[in-house]
């Protein structure tokens, strides 16, 4: 493992299984992930300890936690060359995010905008592991001595506390955690919805979220009704301030096509809207064609499902208790 890491960076990163992948997570996040591979020692993980901090229904959350490693491997993360698991399946996890609690200030976690916005939507549920899910996210990242977090710019401020915790750990016990960097992809980092131009593409908005096992038929109904302007000329053209859901789609087709965007408007140039939406449309089902098909083939084999898991749950372990046993050595917890 060691010798692993002298000859590549590492980088980590996760997406909860509360519910299905959608586009945005895939363009955003998944896409970028897998062409990575020969670059980086990869870890990726399904967050599944951070979705209680909305009440879950048990048996759907152990389903999807399944569906999500299948979508992961359909998506190109070859298991053989990545690190796939499942966050409560290595302990190191929670065992880690209580010491660094107690290296996190108060004040810190007020100003983290994630918890203003979570306590808004869910104000019959605010709950601690809320508040201190930031520490746990820290968690999730130091246990694994990641140079890198590949991750959106509504993200970037946990990956702000992380350093800011390690580097208080550090500045007491010395080089214990690697200070990690977020990497933010410079295209297609943020998907909005059809029918919100101006929000991310979310599951809670599912009229404008196009997810991965949408049907072609789903998926073209979709694009159809996304939200574009009402510019008379229905010129397509990229305007990210007076054109946000034209832009957007211009985003989503250039990230699946790599046409830039003078080349998309010359492309529809006089044509409109309503031959763009439905090329956006095709662009999209074609491309996910091939990953919706596969996750289906793997979801009939649990057995190679779980074997997976469980290799996974090994590798990760594997790193992740290193880091805890030399933290709890640092902290002055007596070793087994």
């Amino acid at each position: 493992m060691e010798e692993t890491k002298d000859k590549k960076k590492r980088m980590l990163s996760g997406i909860q299984p509360s519910g299905e992948l959608h586009l945005g997570n895939y363009l955003g996040a998944i896409k970028n992930w897998a062409d990575r591979v020969n670059e980086y020692e990869c870890y990726y993980f399904m967050a599944d300890l951070h979705t209680i901090t909305v009440r879950q229904d048990p048996a759907e959350l152990r389903k999807r936690s399944v569906q999500q490693l299948a979508q992961y491997i359909a998506c190109g993360l070859d298991p053989e060359k990545n690190v796939l698991f499942l966050q409560s399946h290595v302990p190191a996890h929670a065992q880690l995010s209580w010491v660094l609690s107690c290296y996190t200030m108060f004040g810190e976690l007020s100003r983290m905008t994630q918890f203003k916005d979570k306590s808004a939507q869910h104000k019959d549920n605010i709950n601690a592991g809320l508040f201190t899910y930031p520490v746990l996210m820290a968690a999730d990242i130091l246990l694994y001595q990641p140079d890198y977090v590949p991750v959106g710019e509504d993200q970037k401020q946990h990956v702000e506390i992380t350093r800011d915790i390690a580097q208080r750990f550090n500045s007491i016990y010395g080089d214990v955690f690697t200070i990690p960097e977020p990497l933010i992809a410079k295209a297609g980092a943020r998907i909005y919805g059809l029918s919100t131009p101006g929000d991310k593409m979310s599951k809670s908005v599912p009229e404008g979220c196009v997810f991965l096992m949408d049907s072609p038929d789903e998926i073209a109904r979709k694009f159809k009704r996304a939200v574009t302007d009402s510019d008379t000329e229905n010129c397509v053209h990229f305007d990210k301030v007076n054109k946000p859901g034209v832009a957007n789609l211009m985003n989503i087709y250039s990230t699946i096509t790599g046409k830039s965007y003078e080349e998309i408007e010359a492309e529809f140039a006089g044509q409109g809207y309503g031959k763009f939406k439905p090329a956006v449309a095709e662009v999209v089902v074609e491309h996910l064609r091939p990953i919706r098909e596969e996750a289906e083939r793997l979801m009939k084999d649990k057995a190679y499902l779980d074997q997976v898991y469980r290799d996974g749950a090994e590798r990760a372990a594997y790193v992740a208790n290193k880091t805890l046993r030399k933290v709890y050595k640092k902290v002055g917890f007596y070793q087994l």
